[in-house]
């Protein structure tokens, strides 16, 4: 069922309901995460989004990751899944996202093919210089794949 979400807010408005989501971490050779800037707040995410009802969270990773960031990804490893993400958007709806985050290994595609309508903004950022972020969970999963990344340095 396509646009699903939109089906759900045509009936509550804004109040809060649970969506489940999937997160993609892209990590390049110097070390660095792929970040999105949003088009919606104008700040900056790890790419992913939310699932359409029918949809795998493995279905969900290869849609969201190819509109968001332009890159066909394969999964290296779930790396946690974040259920406290309350977020209410610019629009005035309120979600708690449960969000399955997955470390990616890139393997087609390019950042130029990413959507317009989803992203304004693609960079590869150092853990220690990041920009305006969107929210609290995605300052959480920007610390679990530098703690992850940390662990197998050693």
């Amino acid at each position: 069922m396509a646009n699903y979400i939109k089906e759900i807010r045509s009936k509550v408005g804004h109040m809060p309901i649970f969506l489940n989501a999937v997160a993609g971490a892209v990590v390049n050779d110097q070390g660095q995460l792929l970040l999105q800037q949003r088009t919606d707040a104008g700040n900056w995410s790890v790419p992913g989004g939310m699932m359409e009802y029918g949809e795998s969270f493995l279905e969900t990773l290869k849609r969201e990751m190819k509109e968001d960031s332009g890159l066909l990804v394969e999964p290296i490893k779930v790396l946690h899944t974040f259920d406290r993400g309350f977020t209410t958007y610019p629009n005035g709806d309120q979600a708690q996202i449960v969000c399955r985050f997955y470390l990616v290994n890139p393997i087609g595609g390019s950042l130029e093919d990413a959507d317009p309508k989803e992203t304004l903004a693609l960079r590869y950022f150092d853990f220690d210089d990041l920009p305006p972020l969107f929210s609290q969970q995605t300052r959480d999963m920007i610390d679990c794949v530098r703690d992850y990344l940390k662990t197998q340095a050693k």
